[in-house]
């Protein structure tokens, strides 16, 4: 019997090394060749393509036709599934591939119906690019049908890889409105809906659109809010949840992104410098891919070409960099982009009805069937209603239906002419391309090689009608007349009866503008940057706290001179300014109560080291007892609408809570106390109670650091589907990571600084660049996780890329 047992188990042994040794050579063929030549048809001359040792790619190509499609090529070979994924998740195609478990996710993205929309509006999206998006495509194809073997996570899901489309690189696109706006617009439909529950006093508190905080570009700081007296507001006299559960709050940690310039003025030789880090989710590979372009184009000073920075694989473009002319950054905006309708809608298969006397007519929609293919399963039927305002998210019994109308579904949303920073010159020519461009509305943050600076929104603004104020979440509107639907191929039609408060088209020329401020400085960090007349352009769509912002303008005017490290110095400044009056609050109120959950925080926080380092206990308590206080007093100022709303209660994002929680900390006054505590000072306590108890389990608070909370968790999509002893090949390092959201140094275990770029525009041999994840999808590629420990790190590496050490040369069929 020993015997037999022993011959099995060699068996099974020699089984799995087998299967280990055919995936390893199937993952072998799947990477790209990076030496020799290779024919790629279509080129109208050679390319060169250079990697250094990161796998950061420099293409020299005969015009910008050649080095789309040249592009296509190597983005294909590097990261066809990240790709695919992207173009996937704004059609809401991912149950196609991953199965059932995506179906929930594919039905929220496919009620907008991107895929037609895109079909219906192509012409808008290509402009004078077509030619380019079309040799960009057939590179795509040509460099995944070279590979010896499909893209190995295709053998992990048992598929074959799809074409790659044209009219995929919109999607791809579109996948970034996606990431960067809420497609649900779950806040304000929230607000929304608490707003007739609660006293109109309790919802202007709520709702305070800023702090003390702030530092906007245009205006002032909103300051923190001014308390109701108990006239206007009661909470003891107003009803509260008869459940013991505190409504949740989310604790977003890390949104948003930076950027920042400094003009000419503020250095030693008069060159203006760029900042930039966007904050996004990490995954392995990183979303962005690394490249420097250069060919001939009449349009560009010198005749010539030469960008550098980060590529959005599906795309033929570098999306933020430096052309040698401009350097440029993107934050997110967070501008209102979206709004609702409540309609009475129609029966179904019936046209408007003429309305009696003195009432509405009801409003036709249209149905379109979405069904979604679902790998190793049935087709999901979907059926997608719209009205001419956009689809119906919203459909309750008896009621009436709310629609969504969002800058996406918009002809003109996206359009890739916002490549053509590639030529150009200086910053007036650089908002010519922004007045055209289509993108998620963002900050641009541009320098000129003359030492200029400049600022500005691009992206297209909803033109919105007169009197409608974006801002409000309040406004909604009811369509009066019978509108016509949307056409069947997905296009919104034009020239609606809608009324009030109706974007119906997008104008990329709309933005405020700051031109060489007299600070000589830019900085945007999410918050809010407008005030007045852009602010009512834009609307509020849940800026950040602005305490991020304050602290990058606050690091900004402490010198007068500055050089690329010195910003870089800013980008890793990971320094906890907000969190000091909450730490010296912590330890007054465990001196009053040192026998409480109080006493146990303040003892372990004792040391205060002020910055989120990984080795900081204090800085994790702080920041967790925080935001269990902010959670009990959005709960308590919520609690009527709670009540009267019960399961269709939301709890909104609010991330301006700041601006009330300390006024209500410093007053504690009787009205306001939520009804769950007896007393402000029991209120602090069970934050206290909550933040030990959920430590407990883990150990002695006192060794509880920030890096044992804040560890990297940056994977390949498909990590999860291995077994846990060969996850961690999928996975960067497990590193412990400094910073946190409410600083410049903006990281979390999955979400942080995408990529980190300092340059200033005809200096780029003295920029600096980070981007984790590496460049290559395949683990296997000298290039997986390739310059990721300089990113945890933060060392100073250079922005262009470094000595050749691989070169392909493509060449026509």
């Amino acid at each position: 019997m020993l015997k037999w047992i022993r011959r099995a188990a060699l068996v099974l042994l020699l089984l799995l090394v087998a299967g280990l040794g055919t995936g390893w050579w199937l993952m072998r063929g799947s990477l790209p060749g990076l030496q020799g030549q290779a024919a790629l048809p279509g080129l109208s001359a050679p390319v060169s393509i250079q990697r250094d040792a990161l796998g950061v790619v420099t293409l020299d190509a005969a015009n910008e036709t050649d080095m789309a499609r040249a592009l296509g090529y190597v983005h294909a070979q590097e990261r066809f599934f990240e790709m695919d994924l992207m173009r996937r998740t704004s059609a809401g195609e991912l149950a196609e591939l991953f199965g059932p478990i995506a179906v929930k996710l594919d039905k929220q993205h496919r009620v907008h119906r991107m895929r037609a929309r895109v079909m219906a509006n192509l012409d808008a999206f290509t402009g004078e690019r077509a030619a380019q998006l079309q040799a960009y495509t057939d590179g795509v194809n040509a460099g995944l049908a070279s590979l010896r073997v499909r893209p190995w996570p295709y053998l992990v899901l048992r598929q074959q890889p799809r074409r790659w489309e044209l009219a995929d690189s919109a999607l791809t696109g579109y996948a970034m409105y996606f990431d960067l706006q809420d497609s649900q617009n779950t806040r304000e439909l929230a607000l929304w809906k608490m707003r007739p529950q609660l006293p109109p006093a309790l919802f202007a508190l709520l709702t305070h659109d800023g702090t003390e905080w702030d530092a906007p570009l245009f205006g002032q700081a909103r300051g923190n809010a001014l308390l109701p007296g108990a006239d206007e507001v009661n909470l003891a006299r107003l009803p509260m949840p008869a459940s013991g559960d505190l409504a949740p709050l989310s604790d977003k940690g890390t949104p948003g992104s930076n950027n920042w310039a400094v003009s000419g003025a503020l250095t030693a030789d008069g060159r203006a410098i760029v900042a930039d880090d966007m904050h996004l989710g990490l995954r392995a590979p990183n979303i962005w891919f690394r490249a420097r372009l250069r060919y001939p184009d009449a349009r560009a000073r010198g005749g010539k070409v030469d960008i550098s920075g980060f590529t959005l694989p599906g795309l033929p473009a570098v999306i933020v960099g430096s052309n040698t002319h401009i350097a440029w950054g993107f934050t997110n905006s967070y501008g209102d982009w979206a709004d609702w309708a409540e309609l009475a809608l129609c029966p179904k298969g019936s046209p408007a009805q003429a309305p009696p006397a003195g009432t509405a007519a009801c409003v036709p929609a249209r149905d379109f069937d979405e069904p979604i293919r679902v790998a190793g399963g049935a087709d999901v039927a979907f059926s997608v209603r719209e009205t001419a305002w956009g689809p119906v998210l919203h459909e309750p019994a008896g009621g009436k239906a709310l629609a969504l109308r969002w800058t996406p579904q918009l002809r003109g949303s996206l359009r890739v002419s916002f490549a053509d920073l590639a030529v150009a010159g200086d910053i007036t020519e650089a908002f010519a391309v922004a007045d055209k461009a289509g993108i998620p509305a963002q900050n641009f943050v541009v320098a000129d090689a003359s030492g200029r600076i400049g600022w500005r929104i691009i992206g297209g603004f909803p033109r919105r009608d007169p009197g409608c104020v974006a801002s409000a979440p309040e406004q909604r509107v009811e369509l009066d007349s019978g509108s016509p639907p949307a056409p069947a191929t997905g296009g919104m039609a034009a020239g609606s009866e809608a009324a009030a408060c109706s974007p119906w088209l997008t104008d990329a020329t709309a933005s405020p503008r700051l031109l060489d401020p007299a600070s000589n400085r830019l900085w945007t960090a999410n918050n809010r940057t407008m005030d007045t007349e852009g602010l009512k352009l834009a609307g509020d769509g849940g800026y950040a706290l602005g305490a991020r912002a304050r602290q990058i303008r606050d690091d900004l005017f402490s010198r007068e001179r500055f050089t690329e490290p010195q910003l870089l110095a800013i980008q890793l400044d990971d320094r906890a300014v907000f969190l000091d009056r909450w730490w010296a609050l912590l330890q007054k109120e465990g001196k009053r109560a040192p026998a409480g959950a109080l006493g146990a925080l303040s003892t372990a926080a004792a040391r205060w080291e002020g910055r989120a380092t990984t080795q900081s206990v204090s800085y994790r308590l702080v920041r967790a007892w925080r935001l269990a206080v902010h959670a009990r007093i959005a709960d308590g100022l919520t609690a009527p609408a709670q009540v009267a709303l019960g399961k269709d209660f939301v709890m909104p994002d609010l991330p301006q809570l700041e601006g009330v929680a300390w006024p209500l900390l410093d007053a504690r006054p009787a009205h306001l106390l939520p009804r769950r505590f007896a007393s402000w000072d029991a209120l602090l306590e069970d934050a206290a109670r909550q933040v030990r108890d959920d430590l407990a389990g883990q150990g002695p608070l006192g060794q509880r650091t920030w890096g044992e909370r804040n560890t990297a968790k940056i994977c390949h999509p498909l990590a999860n589907a291995l077994p846990g002893m060969l996850k961690p090949a999928l996975c960067m390092p497990a590193d412990p990571l400094p910073g946190d959201g409410a600083m410049p140094r903006v990281q979390g275990p999955s979400f942080g600084a995408s990529e980190r770029m300092v340059v200033s525009p005809g200096h780029e041999a003295d920029g600096i660049i980070h981007m984790p994840g590496g460049q290559s999808g395949n683990p296997l590629s000298p290039f997986w996780g390739a310059g990721h420990e300089d990113w945890v790190h933060g060392r100073t590496t250079p922005f262009l890329p470094g000595k050749t050490e691989h070169t392909l040369t493509l060449k026509p069929e």
